[in-house]
C-alpha cells in the first residue's frame, strides 16, 4: 500500500483546524501578532521597493478591487494587495520571528489572509483560524527544511509561500486534494536567495511579496482545478531534495494539537535584523549598567552562533539604511551612543555619522561553540566592551526581549503600533487607534471589512501625510 503523501496529511489536519478548537491563548497571541504585522505593513509604506512594487501593482493588477493595498490606500485584488503588502511589512525589520524555523511567519501570512480575507468578506474567526493555519504550515516547513537550508535560502521566502498557500486554502474552504494541491503549486514556487544582501540590493522585500502573492494563486488556481505534485515535501524532485540537506519530516506533524507554534513566535524590539538582537540587548545592558559614554568604548566582540555570522557576515560596510540593519557593527553602534536602535534611528545621516562609523569599525563577531549548540531554539550572545581606562566589562543575553519567555506587554505591543504607524504616516494616531480596538475584538467581528478597511484620504490628507523624503 501507498504511502500517503505528507502533504495529504498535512492538509488534513490544517482542513480540521477550526477557530473552536483553538486555544484561548493562541486566539490571543494571533490577534497581538496580527496587530504587530499592520504596523509593520504601514511603516514601510515610503520605502523605495515598496513604491516600486506599488506602481507595478497599479500597472500590471485591476485599477480598482476588494482588497486595500495598505502602503497607497487603493483597492485591487487580492493577488496584488498580498504581493504590496507582504513587501511593505518586511521594510523596516520589525515583523514577528520564529526562532527554531527561523521563518517571519507574520509577513508572508497576514498579507495573504487579510487580502483575500477582504475579497471574500469572512468573519474575525475566519481570519483568526487561517492565520493560524498558515503559521503552522510556515514554521513546521521552516524546520523541517533545517539549518542548511537557511545558510543559501532566505527560509521566509520558501517556506513562507507555503504558509500563504495554507492560510488562503482554509479561507477558501478547499477540499483535502484542492488543499494538498495548493501545497504543491505553492512547494514548486518556493525561492528566495540570501545572495542579495552582499549588495545592499531590494530582493528581500520580493521574497516575502512574493511568497505572500504566490500562496494566494497557489491556494485560488486549486480551487479552480489547477492540479500539483502530491509529494512536494519529500519526493525525489520535491523541496527537501532540492533545497537541503537536511530535512526533518517528524516536524511537519508532530504534537499536532498539542504545540501551537503562533505561541512561540517573537516579537522584534529593535529595527534590525533578529540575528542582531541578542547582543543589542546585552550591549545595550553594558552601556547603562556602566553609564558608559562613546569616548569610554575602545573595541566590542559579539560572541554569537554560526548563522548570525552566515547572515551578518555578509556585511562589512553598510552602504543603505536597509542594509545596515543586518550589520552587527552598526546596530551596537547605535546602542552604545544613542541607547537605542528604534525604526527612527536607522538614517542616511547615521550612516554617514563618523562617531558611529568608529564604533562600527570597532565591532568584531566571534563564532562561539557553546552558543551554536543552543541555536535555532536559543537565540543568545555575549559581548565583551573593551574601555579606555583598561576594563573589559561583558553581558550575556540567553533569551532576547520579545522572546515568549520574555515578552512584549500588551502596552509595548501597542505602543510599538503606535510608533510604527506614525513613522512614514502610514495611518493617523485615530486611525491605529481604531484598528487595534477592533483586532483586540476581532473574534466578534462578522465582516473584516467592517472595520478593518480603512477609508480611502482626501486628496487634502493625501497631500498633509506627504511620505518622507
Amino acid at each position: 500500500m501507498n504511502e500517503i503523501p505528507l502533504s495529504a496529511q498535512l492538509a488534513e489536519r490544517l482542513i480540521g483546524l477550526q477557530y473552536d478548537n483553538l486555544p484561548d491563548r493562541v486566539v490571543d497571541d494571533t490577534k497581538t501578532l496580527f496587530i504587530d504585522w499592520f504596523a509593520c505593513a504601514l511603516a514601510g509604506r515610503s520605502a523605495r521597493p515598496v513604491q516600486i512594487l506599488s506602481t507595478f501593482a497599479k500597472t500590471m493588477g485591476p485599477g480598482h478591487g476588494p482588497s486595500q493595498m495598505l502602503p497607497c490606500r487603493n483597492g485591487s485584488s487580492p493577488y496584488f494587495a498580498a504581493l504590496v503588502n507582504a513587501a511593505s511589512s518586511h521594510v523596516v525589520e520589525q515583523d514577528d520571528l520564529h526562532n527554531g524555523s527561523v521563518f517571519h511567519p507574520g509577513t508572508v501570512v497576514f498579507p495573504a489572509v487579510f487580502a483575500a480575507g477582504q475579497a471574500l468578506g469572512v468573519s474575525g474567526r475566519a481570519l483568526i483560524a487561517a492565520a493560524v493555519a498558515g503559521y503552522e504550515t510556515g514554521v513546521r516547513s521552516g524546520e523541517y527544511l533545517g539549518q542548511s537550508h537557511y545558510k543559501v535560502f532566505h527560509t521566509t521566502g520558501t517556506a513562507g509561500t507555503l504558509a500563504a498557500a495554507a492560510g488562503v486554502a482554509h479561507l477558501l474552504n478547499l477540499s483535502a486534494a484542492q488543499f494538498s494541491h495548493a501545497l504543491g503549486s505553492a512547494g514548486t514556487q518556493a525561492a528566495g536567495l540570501w545572495e542579495f544582501l552582499r549588495d545592499a540590493a531590494d530582493s528581500k522585500q520580493l521574497h516575502t511579496a512574493k511568497a505572500a502573492a504566490d500562496g494566494t494563486l497557489a491556494a485560488y488556481t486549486a480551487r479552480d482545478g489547477l492540479t500539483a505534485a502530491h509529494r512536494i515535501l519529500e519526493g525525489e524532485r520535491g523541496l527537501a531534495a532540492g533545497l537541503t540537506g537536511e530535512a526533518n519530516i517528524g516536524s511537519i506533524l508532530n504534537d499536532w494539537g498539542k504545540r501551537w507554534v503562533v505561541s512561540e513566535t517573537s516579537f522584534k524590539f529593535h529595527a534590525s535584523c533578529r540575528h542582531t538582537h541578542p547582543a543589542a540587548d546585552a550591549m545595550l545592558a553594558i552601556v547603562a549598567d556602566h553609564d558608559l559614554s562613546t569616548d569610554d568604548i575602545v573595541r566590542i566582540r559579539a560572541y554569537v552562533y554560526g548563522a548570525a555570522i552566515d547572515v551578518l557576515g555578509a556585511v562589512v560596510d553598510p552602504r543603505n539604511v536597509h542594509q545596515s540593519k543586518f550589520s552587527m557593527g552598526f546596530v551596537l553602534a547605535l546602542i552604545a551612543a544613542r541607547r537605542s536602535a528604534a525604526v527612527t534611528d536607522f538614517t542616511e545621516h547615521a550612516l554617514r555619522d563618523p562617531l558611529l562609523r568608529r564604533l562600527h569599525g570597532c565591532t568584531e563577531m566571534i563564532y562561539d561553540p557553546d552558543i551554536d549548540a543552543a541555536y535555532p531554539r536559543h537565540w543568545s550572545a555575549r559581548v565583551e566592551v573593551d574601555t579606555a581606562d583598561g576594563r573589559t566589562l561583558q553581558h550575556s543575553i540567553a533569551t532576547p526581549k520579545g522572546d515568549p519567555e520574555n515578552a512584549l506587554t500588551r502596552k509595548e505591543i501597542e505602543t510599538k503600533a503606535r510608533s510604527l504607524a506614525a513613522f512614514a504616516n502610514g495611518a493617523t494616531q485615530g486611525e491605529i487607534d481604531t484598528i487595534i480596538a477592533a483586532v483586540w475584538q476581532l473574534e466578534k467581528i462578522d465582516d473584516i471589512n467592517d472595520v478593518l478597511r480603512l477609508p480611502l484620504p482626501t486628496r487634502s490628507e493625501i497631500s498633509r501625510r506627504a511620505i518622507p523624503a
